[in-house]
């Protein structure tokens, strides 16, 4: 069972009981948890679970029907102008100014905040958009949209990030430059939250996240401990022919085994045991060994049933 809120004392996000429902739709139903400073959060869910309207709410944009939110100390509605400028919100569908480039992109959001236009570049270096600080935004890849959103977000140096799906519709290449990115704006002690469906990039980047459904947190913890929570079985697989399903089946450890046409998979709590005793029957040739990942954890708490 997770602690959703636990100590707070150093705290800079704490939400506590939050609810809000449109009509008989519950889109974030008694949510609690809790934020460190510095720490990268995740929110994890399928399409309509509530990541974004959780996210607008912490973030001021929503008012809940119940419930209480502390953003760096302070309830962020009704909207607080003097929290603005210690907060950065990166949105799922940013909006620019138009036939501005880069950089001036930049140095406009700067100059709503009061910040000086030397701090676009420092910016533009950060997300890796130096050399097209001279080019409009609409002439932009759109993985340097997404790279100049969330340095329009940062520009003028908040304490916490908000990020809504950054990496969503972008190429792998794209998505792990972005990686980068945020790395790198954690190591300036930045506290981020961000949603996201890519289960990889949140098992690598995050320090905890939680896993959302109709509403609701299902499960919060660091990913590493989730996955050890689930107690799933490693997955040992060989091309097909290596070993035939009887052969496999014979193996130690009371093993499941399946077949399609191109593999033979061997599902095992004791993997070091089949590894042995398939390199006996020198049958190691193109083996793959899969153990559970963060997927595996959201696909047990959420359902496998496709959602639009």
């Amino acid at each position: 069972m997770f602690s959703p809120v636990g100590d707070t004392g150093n705290a800079a996000v704490v939400v506590e009981d939050i609810r809000k429902a449109y009509e008989d739709l519950h889109a974030v139903d008694g949510v609690s948890l809790s934020v460190a400073e510095g720490e990268f959060f995740g929110i994890l869910g399928p399409n309509g679970a509530g990541k974004t309207t959780l996210l607008e709410i912490i973030e001021g944009l929503r008012e809940p029907d119940s419930g209480t939110v502390r953003l760096l100390g302070e309830s962020p509605w009704p909207r607080r102008v003097a929290l603005l400028p210690r907060i950065g919100v990166q949105l799922q569908a940013s909006s620019f100014f138009e036939k501005l480039t880069a950089r001036e992109q930049l140095e406009t959001f700067a100059s709503l905040y009061g910040v000086g236009a030397t701090q676009a570049g420092e910016m533009l270096d950060l997300v890796g958009l130096t050399d097209k600080a001279d080019t409009r935004e609409d002439k932009l890849s759109g993985g340097q949209r997404q790279r100049l959103s969330i340095a329009c977000a940062l520009v003028h140096d908040p304490d916490v990030v908000f990020l809504d799906e950054p990496t969503a519709a972008l190429d792998p290449q794209a998505r792990r430059n972005l990686w980068d990115v945020l790395r790198a704006i954690q190591d300036r002690g930045k506290t981020i939250m961000y949603t996201t469906h890519y289960l990889d990039e949140a098992e690598i980047l995050c320090d905890r996240v939680a896993i959302m459904d109709e509403g609701r947190i299902l499960a919060m913890d660091r990913p590493a401990a989730l996955v050890r929570g689930l107690d799933a079985p490693t997955r040992v697989i060989l091309e097909r022919g290596s070993l035939s399903a009887s052969d496999a089946g014979a193996l130690p450890g009371g093993n499941d085994i399946t077949e399609d046409e191109q593999s033979l998979t061997i599902s095992t709590r004791r993997p070091a045991e089949v590894l042995s005793a398939l390199s006996d029957r020198d049958a190691l040739a193109g083996l793959q060994v899969r153990t559970a990942t963060l997927e595996d954890v959201f696909l047990d708490l959420t359902g496998r049933e496709y959602r639009a």
